[in-house]
């Protein structure tokens, strides 16, 4: 079998300068640009804790609103490889979202199969990107839900 490039590593400085200056512009105006991109799903950010730094971290993600969660997919732009913030979540699965100017904390989890065959052809619909990005890779993308935290 033939290795795919993989477009992530490839295109890296350039998404990671885009990366941070949007989440940098979007926490500076409470969340008034940023959110919503043009021609683009909305967009939140998610404040996370590195599984080995221990550092809080945060990354700008497309979100699919689900029965008042919000569902992210683990695309990383097709890679070999799922994205930090997956890592992340799974090590340690309470963080915080801000969509647009509101601070969420919520509980992270990863669909199970039966949530993921219902979620999976709505994502697509929603950000068709997901399913462009699912193509590029071997790896199946995980879908993440996270669900506010009560009290």
């Amino acid at each position: 079998m033939i290795e795919r490039p993989d477009p992530v590593r490839r295109n890296w400085p350039v998404r990671s300068f885009l990366r941070q200056a949007h989440a940098a512009l979007y926490r500076a105006t409470g969340g008034r640009i940023g959110h919503q991109v043009p021609g683009h799903p909305p967009m939140l950010l998610l404040a996370h804790i590195g599984a080995k730094s221990g550092k809080r971290r945060t990354s700008g993600l497309t979100y699919l609103p689900y029965e008042g969660s919000f569902v992210v997919v683990g695309s990383n732009g097709g890679g070999a490889r799922s994205p930090g913030w997956v890592y992340n979540l799974r090590a340690f699965p309470d963080a915080e979202v801000q969509v647009g100017p509101e601070k969420i904390q919520v509980h992270a989890r990863e669909a199970d199969d039966g949530e993921r065959q219902r979620l999976w052809p709505e994502a697509v619909r929603y950000h068709p990107a997901w399913g462009r990005f699912q193509q590029r890779t071997l790896r199946t993308l995980p879908i993440v839900i996270l669900t506010p935290r009560r009290g």
